[in-house]
Formats: structure tokens, C-alpha cells, sequence
């Protein structure tokens, strides 16, 4: 009888520190990657999850996925389907956005974060090139990003996108183009309730070359459909966007699901549209991802 153990995949967690020379700090990022070491469950800052903590990698080398968190948000979020991933073969860069996060957000709205955040995901596949434990360990043609919410503006514009202001933004309202560096390491996008305004001008989606899963949430009231259709009618080949919209999910339906005494009407991301089941979603969230990523 085979040991079920022995077919049993796990996930190694790790807490690194990424250096952002443009902002002049070190951000905290939360990678998992795939490990023979069992898990057990440990509290990760107000969540519990099943990790193995500063395992040892698997002996081979994994596909990369980086997480993008929206505005004011924490990549822990992410825990559940960084996990899946991890499980399936895949190592899942998670970085906290320097002054953009649930613990520092006072850059909140401004040019700058739009500026530092494209440049925070090549920061982070730099530091797996650079990394002495995970560079041997990562296969670099092929890296992946997902991105919720202005995640979903991260992910696009470093990925080919040409943003502009919005009004709000400037001091004189007028929008401006922001300068982004494409980097062209990445070769897959997924868009989870994408904010995507920043991508309405005429022509500023068309360098953006590579396929996109994108997925909305039918009640979404923070990034409602016309979000979705600056990248629709955006693109200029259509084919290379896969779009699914999720029934009856909201903004943050998305999001891996809270602890009971964390939901509260008071803490909107707690929360979804009424009979929408966060939870069983997870897997259809997981599934979707894995396949495309397979594909």
C-alpha cells in the first residue's frame, strides 16, 4: 500500500525583504513555493494557515506567480490561492506595496504609487534572478502575475499598458501619462475585479501583447463592468483575453475568506453580495487559475 504522505504536496512559506531603491526602503514580501516538508498550521499575522515555515524547497524548478493586493490591502489576503498554487507546482511572490498597504497607505491616490508599483513586481522578479536560495529554483520563462483591484492596474500597466491620470490625481486635473518600464519577463496576466481607469485613453493597451484571464464580479460596485470594458475594447487582439464573470460576486468576493470574528458589515472586504458563497468559490478561483496558467 502506497503512503499517501509520499504523494502528499505541501507548502514552504517564507518572509524576505525587497529593496525598492526608488522609494529608498525594503518592502516585506511573503513567498510560498512548493516543499516535501509536511505543514502545520501556523498564525500568520490575524489568519491561520497550513504552511511549512522556512522549509526547504523541492528539488526542481517551478513556474513564478506574483500577487499584486489592491489599495490600502495586505498580500495575506491572497493566503488561500497562494497556497493552491504553491501545492501545485508554482512559486507565489506576495509583496506588500511600499506607503499602498493596510499598514502604511499615505501615498495613497497620488502619481508616485503609480509610479513605484510596476516597478515593485520587476523589483521582485530581480530579487528571485539575485536570490542565492531561489534563483536555481525558478523557471524565468515562465512568470505570471495576478493582480485585484489596483493590482489589476499593476499587473496591466507593467505589462505593456500606458496610464494617465486621473483628475483627482493632479493638481491641476489635467491627466498626464505616467512613465512605466515594460517588463517583458512576464508572459501571463490575471485580473481578479481589475481597477482599470487609469487605461482609458485612446492606444493605451496596445502594447499589451500577452494572454489575460480576467475575472469580475457581477456586483461589483468599487470596479464595476465599465472597468472591464476599457480592456476589452482596449486590446487590439480580443482573442487573447479570456473574460468570466462571476456570478452574484462582488469586489471582494475574491479575496480568500475572513475569520468569523473578523465579518462585520464595518469591515467591507468581509463582505459579499447576499447567497454568494466566498468560501466554495475558493475552488472555483483555484481551478480557473490553474488552468489558465496551465494552458
Amino acid at each position: 500500500m502506497i503512503n499517501d504522505m509520499e504523494n502528499e504536496k505541501f507548502s514552504g512559506f517564507m518572509k524576505v525583504d525587497v529593496i525598492d531603491e526608488n522609494l529608498g526602503v525594503s518592502f516585506p514580501m511573503l513567498v510560498l513555493y512548493p516543499t516535501e516538508k509536511p505543514e502545520k498550521e501556523e498564525s500568520i499575522g490575524p489568519y491561520k494557515l497550513k504552511v511549512s515555515i522556512d522549509a526547504n524547497l523541492q528539488d526542481q524548478a517551478f513556474p513564478l506567480v506574483v500577487i499584486s493586493h489592491g489599495t490600502g490591502g495586505t498580500p495575506l489576503v491572497y493566503r488561500k490561492l497562494a497556497r493552491n498554487l504553491a501545492k501545485s507546482g508554482f512559486i507565489v511572490a506576495m509583496p506588500e506595496h511600499p506607503f499602498n498597504n493596510v499598514n502604511d497607505n499615505q501615498l495613497e491616490n497620488t502619481t508616485t504609487i503609480l509610479e513605484s508599483r510596476p516597478k515593485n513586481i520587476t523589483q521582485v522578479i530581480d530579487w528571485f534572478y539575485n536570490d542565492k536560495l531561489f534563483k536555481e529554483h525558478v523557471k524565468f520563462d515562465e512568470i505570471s502575475i495576478v493582480g485585484h483591484s489596483m493590482g489589476g492596474y499593476t499587473a496591466i500597466a507593467v505589462t505593456g499598458g500606458t496610464p494617465s491620470t486621473l483628475p483627482w490625481e493632479t493638481e491641476n486635473q489635467i491627466p498626464r501619462k505616467i512613465e512605466v518600464e515594460v517588463d517583458e519577463r512576464i508572459n501571463k496576466v490575471i485580473l481578479l475585479a481589475p481597477a482599470l481607469g487609469w487605461f482609458r485613453s485612446e492606444g493605451a493597451l496596445e502594447k499589451v501583447k500577452i494572454p489575460i484571464l480576467m475575472m469580475t464580479g457581477e456586483k461589483d460596485e468599487i470596479t464595476p463592468s465599465f472597468h472591464a470594458e476599457f480592456l476589452l475594447k482596449g486590446i487590439v487582439n480580443p482573442e487573447q483575453v479570456v473574460h468570466k464573470v462571476i456570478e452574484n460576486a462582488g469586489h471582494f468576493s475574491f479575496l480568500s475568506p475572513f475569520p468569523a470574528n473578523m465579518k462585520s458589515p464595518s469591515f467591507p472586504p468581509s463582505q459579499d453580495p447576499e447567497g454568494f458563497n466566498r468560501e466554495l468559490f475558493q475552488q472555483e478561483l483555484k481551478s480557473e487559475v490553474l488552468n489558465f496558467l496551465l494552458s
